[in-house]
């Protein structure tokens, strides 16, 4: 169980790192160096769709992985998952910009994005039921806070890098090529997690799947015809995790840099101190659901977002970093109680033989509904409506997920198959 705890931490938190570069680098260059035709805000919201491609692409992902996880196994497929967004990741750092190619510039740095999203649709899923379906009934939850902590170490990495880079260069040389550097670190980082990923066995539940000879011939095909309503319903209870992330780093960061003047790194810094509460309110929640049950705790992570939505703003918008750090950091815990259980919960909903299907679909969709158009949503509103129209944003997903959760079963007790 060790080997299998540090395999699923080891390859979200890689893999999540190549995801968080991007939206670090599209809050904070991408606009200048692919871009620099259009308007700042358009510019900004070109950068942002880029950014969103890949959101669109998870599901795609989480088809193409979810059929063959379904029906070859687990291990297999989150090799191929983490080579393929591991590489797309850093061939981004070696794509010249505008100034060089021109209009193909930004079209291959949408390519690389939608590639990027497919290879993570496939992750996640994998992930979580490598550690679930190895884990015994009571302890699912422990387990599952392994790949459930990827996430924090790998946008704690993600930020550092930039962090680093934006302390030691100047601000020319940072957009020149600085910003390079943490997509090219991908290139080791796919050589470490292969390591380590190739040393696991199936998951013994999997394993029972095929010698049982039930394995779904088209899995999404039997979750969309089965498994609708666990499906839709699992989604709307991840819009909240998704939103608040993305809202609170990617967007905040772009607003605080350059509505309110702060500096770069000093954002940075602030965001890595927050990050720290993203992983304590994952490994909390996740521990807890063993307990207390996934149903409940994930309840209470969205009704404390939706007050917190309430706060964000105003303690944005004082300037002063020791409230712009609370204002991130409660977010990001708020976040991480929701975000922790859900490792065990997904895959609960769904059966052995769509499971991977089942619980990737589940949580990409998720994504697309609450990380991908937030940081557009919140461009728009903030011009017209102020800062607080964000947050008030941010409350009603919470809502929404609220709402969907409500209607889904407790499923700690549940047999995996």
């Amino acid at each position: 169980m060790r080997r299998v705890a540090v395999a699923s931490f080891i390859g979200t938190a890689i893999e999540f790192y190549d995801f968080y570069i991007y939206g670090t680098a599209a809050a904070l260059v991408l606009n200048d160096a692919f871009f620099p035709t259009l308007t700042p805000v358009n510019a900004t919201l070109a950068s942002f769709s880029t950014y969103a491609v890949a959101f669109a692409a998870r599901p795609l992902g989480s088809v193409i992985f979810g059929h063959f996880g379904d029906r070859v196994g687990r291990k297999s497929v989150l090799v191929a998952s983490l080579l393929m967004m591991g590489l797309s990741t850093a061939f981004v750092g070696l794509l010249p910009g505008y100034s060089t190619l021109g209009l193909w510039a930004p079209l291959l740095l949408v390519l690389l994005r939608f590639v990027q999203g497919i290879g993570l649709g496939g992750e996640w899923g994998g992930a979580a039921l490598l550690a679930v379906e190895h884990a015994p009934r009571g302890r699912r939850g422990l387990y599952a806070a392994f790949p459930q902590l990827g996430p924090s170490v790998g946008f704690f990495a993600a930020t550092g890098v930039f962090w680093l880079l934006s302390s030691a260069l100047s601000d020319a040389a940072f957009r020149s090529w600085g910003w390079r550097v943490p997509f090219l670190l991908s290139f080791l980082l796919v050589g470490v997690g292969l390591f380590v990923r190739l040393k696991i066995s199936e998951t013994p539940v999997f394993a029972r799947v095929m010698a049982d000879q039930e394995a779904s011939k088209v899995p999404t095909l039997d979750v969309l015809r089965r498994h609708w309503r666990e499906l839709l319903l699992g989604a709307g209870g991840m819009i909240i995790a998704y939103g608040l992330f993305y809202t609170a780093t990617t967007y905040c960061l772009a607003y605080t840099t350059k509505n309110l003047g702060i500096a770069r790194s000093t954002m940075l810094g602030l965001s890595m101190v927050a990050c720290l509460f993203l992983a304590a309110g994952t490994w909390l929640a996740s521990t807890r659901s063993d307990a207390c049950g996934r149903r409940k705790v994930v309840l209470t992570g969205t009704g404390l977002a939706a007050v917190w939505g309430l706060v964000l703003f105003p303690l944005l918008d004082t300037e002063q970093p020791v409230l712009i750090a609370l204002a991130i950091g409660g977010a990001l815990f708020c976040m991480g109680v929701v975000y922790g259980p859900m490792g065990a919960y997904l895959p609960e909903l769904f059966g052995p033989r769509v499971r991977y299907s089942g619980a990737s679909l589940a949580y990409n969709l998720g994504g697309v509904l609450g990380g991908a158009v937030s940081p557009l949503i919140a461009t728009r509103l903030q011009p017209a409506w102020g800062s607080a129209s964000v947050g008030w944003y941010v409350s009603a997903m919470a809502v929404v997920s609220l709402l969907c959760v409500l209607a889904l079963p407790e499923t700690r007790e549940r047999e995996l198959g």
